[in-house]
């Protein structure tokens, strides 16, 4: 080799190393990848793919159909480069909020008529650098679905003003191709205590909740998820188990659902796949 090979290969390896450590030129040399799902890392600044998403057809999600009609529809009208707004579904837990982002997805995916449509995954951890993925993937040919699951702030947290910058209010806000999609387990994204401890603190204790409340507000729709009924949760997992093929007559099925239930203290789509894994198990079946 050289000395001028030698020279040559070192400032390769130095320009790599500088790109690394540059977030900005890692967004100028961003490639997307053929794949519609990714996940994304916020340390390194990069898309890990996904080929293959944990998720169920869109028509197995039961009682929770009111939602999914808003929810599929605000995702057409964005797949197709229409007006459409950033959701946030909260509520009860186990009652398909993630399974009903990831199962829309799949749905408009599977159709045609539609702008090519990703799935990126964010971690609570990782929105901090949240503005750094949007640089991204803004000037993508693609529509993007950042979806973060389980979102919600303990105290002392700061990094939801990164998301309340991104979602509304910034100088760059949010990007023509993208959206935000978020689940949690509380509609203003914040404990309780959390809140009260901002009041009882402030000078002025309006302005400091408005400032924790605010972050919902962002959120151009909010989808409520509540506490399934015996009725609903009957229909899921008679749903699951005529997917998977299991052989239990309708009473037998019944009777086990509402004995599992019971011993769940719960009804809910998480409690009713349990519930068939378990029921496919003892047939010898995969799920």
């Amino acid at each position: 080799m050289t000395t001028k090979d030698y020279l040559g290969r070192i400032a390769e390896a130095l320009e790599t190393i500088a790109q690394a450590l540059n977030p900005e030129a890692q967004a100028r040399s961003f490639i997307l990848g053929q794949e519609n799902a990714y996940h994304w890392q916020g340390e390194t600044g990069t898309l890990l793919a996904v080929p293959r998403v944990s998720r169920v057809p869109l028509g197995m999600l039961k009682g929770i159909d009111r939602v999914r009609d808003i929810l599929l529809a605000n995702t057409e009208q964005f797949a197709r480069g229409h007006g459409a707004n950033n959701a946030l579904l909260w509520g009860a837990r186990g009652m398909g909020k993630s399974s009903l982002v990831k199962a829309v997805h799949a749905d408009i995916e599977s159709r045609d008529g539609f702008e090519r449509l990703v799935l990126i995954e964010i971690a609570r951890e990782d929105l901090e650098t949240l503005p750094r993925l949007m640089r991204a993937i803004a000037g993508q040919d693609a529509r993007f679905i950042v979806f973060c699951d389980d979102l919600s702030f303990d105290s002392g947290e700061t990094s939801y003003k990164s998301l309340k910058t991104i979602l509304d209010g910034g100088l760059e806000g949010r990007p023509d191709n993208v959206l935000f999609y978020a689940t949690s387990n509380r509609r203003h994204l914040m404990p309780r205590d959390m809140i009260e401890n901002e009041r009882s603190t402030a000078i002025n204790p309006g302005e400091a909740v408005e400032e924790k409340v605010s972050l919902s507000d962002r959120f151009g729709l909010w989808l409520g998820f509540h506490n399934s009924d015996q009725d609903n949760y009957l229909a899921m997992v008679s749903a699951y188990a005529e997917f998977y093929g299991l052989s239990l007559d309708a009473e037998t099925l019944r009777a086990r659902a509402i004995e599992w239930s019971a011993t769940r203290g719960a009804r809910s789509g998480r409690v009713a796949i349990q519930l068939v894994r378990t029921l496919a198990g003892e047939e010898g079946k995969a799920v």
